[in-house]
């Protein structure tokens, strides 16, 4: 009994800890968008923007994936939505498990950033699922991970993901497509929500 109860304590706290990060998370990009120098928005999409809307927050979204690192990636061109590309190298794949049901996606890393000393731990995770065109951006979200100390496992935490920039202003940014491979047969209910008033 006495053991049973600690464990819910201790489960509690963990997932304190988890909320709060996805809370922080929230509340970092929404300063990010108000703040002039860094947000993507313009005009009145800018004046009219008080906050992102996002899907309650859900711990089944935040998932321990399986890792697989590739240990001898190839670089290559990610084509973007102003045709353009960008270069990347398959860093490593993510196998995971959501309502009883496996799914695989490709965690990239791009041969810019990672010659940078910010960003050189820094991986990219773009996808699309079900709700894309109904709640949440056409094109798809993203994810920033970094390199995982252990290896062989890697948090996905899909209440951190956002939409890209091209979501608010196609004409300004040139974002990364989401590869065919990274397309999910499943809703992801988390992160981000679309809200029409603020793209174009």
């Amino acid at each position: 009994m006495f053991s049973q109860n600690k464990k819910n304590t201790d489960s509690s706290k963990n997932n304190s800890k988890e909320i709060k990060e996805i809370k922080k998370f929230q509340d970092d990009l929404n300063k990010e968008y108000l703040d002039k120098k860094e947000t993507p928005l313009r005009g009145d999409n800018y004046t009219n923007f008080k906050q992102h809307p996002f899907f309650p927050i859900d711990l089944k979204y935040r998932v321990t994936a399986k890792f697989v690192k590739n240990e001898k990636p190839e670089p290559f061109d990610l084509p973007t939505s102003s045709g353009k590309s960008k270069s990347y190298q398959e860093y490593g794949k993510a196998t995971f498990s959501l309502d009883g049901k496996s799914y695989t996606l490709t965690v990239y890393q791009s041969l810019d950033l990672m010659k940078m000393e910010k960003y050189k731990d820094h991986l990219f995770l773009p996808f699309r699922d079900e709700t894309n065109q109904k709640e949440t951006y056409g094109g798809g979200k993203y994810m920033d991970l970094k390199i995982p100390e252990g290896g062989n496992t890697i948090v996905l935490d899909f209440n951190q993901s956002y939409q890209p920039f091209c979501a608010y202003n196609a004409y300004d940014y040139n974002c990364p497509i989401v590869p065919e491979e990274n397309k999910l047969s499943v809703e992801i209910r988390a992160g981000v929500m679309y809200n029409d008033i603020y793209h174009h």
